[in-house]
Parts: structure tokens; C-alpha cells; sequence
């Protein structure tokens, strides 16, 4: 541990002794939780970010929508809008927060909601769609006054939790134990090239619980896609980027954009960066500052890039250049479950979804009339 890390240690001693004293609340159900009638999915972590949340509950989200009904409900995390709200064509990551309006704009079927207390958004979800099948709640483990019926812990495999410290000395939201109250527990971010041997560490490291099923996952790089189609001048693919010898400037307001920058090594050797916090807020004087970046390249043929999750925040963005519209893409991310589990880790969910739902019972009877 690093001097800073110890001198902060007393700090993070403080900050456990507060959510130690919180759960240990709720457990004793002195501070009350909330149980829904219909299937309620979890996604979160230990960590304050940087595990994959987004890709992993668009995972779930594009399996649940090919025959059942579900929502989304996130916090909408540095929105400007308080309370419940709905996503509309109207929207944007001002009045949703950037992750809640990147899924909103990839799945247009799907209700997206936001509000801060969970509780009452999922009352309000119900309220607006009475016949929805199933709801997935983003970045919730610590928001235990609602109770999921099927709670997902995602942990990096760079930063296991395992190996980390309470806030402000390391980047834990709790004590490690508290990875007790997950059904499921993925590791996100694995390497292409992680052997078996590799698998079985991290799993006798995790020691998941009887009742506890361990999964892990990489991210797929899908091809690029224009964050301004309307004004695209001409499309961009991986192999254009290899074949034109074309200088990528990523844009990248993230935990650890260090893995997309890897990703790009594959196309490009011409790689500049310009990296931000997570969930940045562009200003104009960012925007300046990319524009310059970009035309101080020298090379014939150069584009920007940018994660979904900036896409998100810039592309209504009034005061993006439009000189860098026709040239601006987004790196979309999906999620594949590794060691041949795919199957299981998606029978899981549906199971869950299906034997919990409101409408089961009154559908086994129909089937039974039926038959």
C-alpha cells in the first residue's frame, strides 16, 4: 500500500464504520426494505465504478425483450432533473443522465426510467405501464430499500474486489462482505487470452457462496458507428482505419479507457488521447480543446472517437464542432460470458423473470384451458 493509501486509511475507517453501521440497519430491518410482486434485477458493484455496469445491463435488458415486458430504472446519475421521469424523444443526458440516454437511444422498445429513490420509481413504472413483466435496476446494490428478487455483482478482473480498499483509501462503496448479498457474481473485463488455470485463481481468490453462481466476461468491440449519421460524409470501419493508415484522436470520459486504447492498437498506430473523469460534463473550453487537437494532426486521414457513454453527452451537445460531426464515432461494447456459460448465465435470468413475473400463475392456467 502506497504512503497516500495509509493516510487515508483512517479516513476509510471512518467511512466503513458508516455503512457497516447502514447495512447492519437494514439487516436488522430497523430501516425498512421494500419487495415488488414483479421480478426485480440488480446490477451493481462494490466499486465506485469501472466494472462494465452499462454493457452488462444491456445485456440483460436485449435478452428479457425478446418476450417479456421489462423496464429500466437508474438514479440517472449527474442529471438535471430531479425526481421520476421517463425517457421521451424529448430527451437527453441533461434530463436522464448519460447511461440511462445511451440505452434509451440503442432500445427503443424498452421503458427507460430515472429517479433517485427506487422505491417510488418503480410505484410510478407500475403506474405508467401496468403489464410490465420485469424491472432492472442500474448501479443498485447499495440502494437496499427496494429488495431484488436477483441481485448481479459485477467486479473488474484488473481490480477484483478482493484486492481493494474502502473509499477514500481504495475505491470500495463497502466492506468486502458485503458481496454476500449477491445472487450472482461476474467478472467483467477478462483478457481474450485468460486460461483455465487463470479461471480457476480468480475463482478460489472470490470464493463465491454455496448459493452463489460465479460467471465471467469480455467485452466484443462491435463496428464503429457514427454519433451524427445525418452528416456522415463517408463510413468508417476498423479495416478503412488499417487500410487508410488513419490517425484515431480518443475522446474518453471513463474509469479506465486504458483497454479501449488497447482495442485500437489492433487498427491503428496513429493513436492520440484526450481522456476525462468519469461522466464529464463537456464544456466549451473541452470542445476547443479537441479541436485543436484534431486539426494539429498532420496526417491526410483522421477521425475522432469517442465511448458510447461520451457519444451519449455530446451528441446533443450545441456546441460540438460541426467541423468534427461528419468525422466523430462511437466504439459500441457488448458483453460475451466466457467458459462456455452463456447458456446458463441466460437460463438463469429467464428463469428468474419467468417464475417470478405477476401474470405466471394466470398464464399456466390459460395454457391449461388451453390444452
Amino acid at each position: 500500500m502506497s504512503l497516500l493509501k495509509i493516510s487515508l486509511y483512517p479516513f476509510s475507517m471512518l467511512y466503513g464504520i458508516g455503512t457497516g453501521v447502514r447495512n447492519w440497519l437494514f439487516d436488522k430491518k430497523i430501516l425498512s426494505i421494500t419487495a415488488f410482486s414483479i421480478p426485480i434485477i440488480s446490477v451493481g458493484n462494490l466499486s465506485v465504478g469501472g466494472t462494465g455496469k452499462t454493457p452488462h445491463t444491456e445485456y440483460i435488458l436485449r435478452l428479457l425483450q425478446q418476450d417479456k415486458k421489462v423496464a429500466l430504472l437508474s438514479r440517472g446519475y449527474k442529471r438535471q432533473t430531479k425526481g421520476f421521469f421517463i425517457a421521451n424523444e424529448n430527451s437527453d443526458a441533461i434530463t436522464l443522465g448519460d447511461e440511462p440516454f445511451q440505452i434509451y437511444r440503442k432500445f427503443t422498445t424498452i421503458t427507460v426510467a430515472v429517479d433517485e429513490k427506487r422505491v417510488h420509481g418503480v410505484q410510478e413504472l407500475l403506474k405508467f405501464e401496468p403489464d410490465i413483466e420485469g424491472v432492472v435496476l442500474d448501479d443498485a446494490f447499495q440502494h437496499r430499500y427496494i429488495k431484488p428478487g436477483l441481485s448481479i455483482l459485477l467486479t473488474d478482473f484488473n481490480h477484483l474486489y478482493t484486492r481493494d480498499h474502502l473509499l477514500p483509501a481504495g475505491r470500495l462503496r463497502e466492506f468486502k462482505s458485503g458481496n454476500s448479498r449477491a445472487n450472482i457474481i461476474v467478472v467483467t473485463k477478462c483478457p481474450d487470452d485468460i486460461s483455465e488455470i487463470e479461471f480457476n485463481r480468480v475463482e478460489a481468490e472470490l470464493k463465491p457462496a454455496a448459493q452463489q453462481t460465479l460467471y465471467f466476461s469480455k467485452y466484443i468491440y462491435s463496428e464503429l458507428a457514427p454519433v451524427f449519421p445525418t452528416v456522415e460524409n463517408e463510413h468508417w470501419t476498423y479495416n478503412r482505419i488499417i487500410n487508410k493508415d488513419v490517425t484515431v484522436l480518443l475522446v474518453a470520459g471513463i474509469v479506465n479507457p486504458q483497454t479501449i486504447v488497447e482495442h485500437l492498437r489492433k487498427f491503428s498506430h496513429r493513436i492520440e488521447t484526450i481522456f476525462y473523469k468519469d461522466h464529464h460534463a463537456f464544456l466549451i473550453q473541452d470542445l476547443v480543446e479537441v479541436l485543436k487537437r484534431f486539426e494539429n494532426i498532420k496526417t491526410a486521414n483522421k477521425i475522432v472517437l469517442v465511448t458510447e457513454k461520451d457519444a451519449a453527452r455530446l451528441v446533443n451537445h450545441q456546441f460540438y464542432p460541426e467541423k468534427l460531426k461528419p468525422i466523430t464515432y462511437a466504439i459500441p461494447i457488448e458483453v460475451k460470458i466466457l467458459r462456455n456459460q452463456e447458456k446458463l448465465f441466460n437460463q438463469k435470468i429467464q428463469d428468474y423473470v419467468t417464475k417470478n413475473t405477476r401474470n405466471s400463475e394466470l398464464s399456466t392456467i390459460k395454457n391449461d384451458l388451453k390444452s
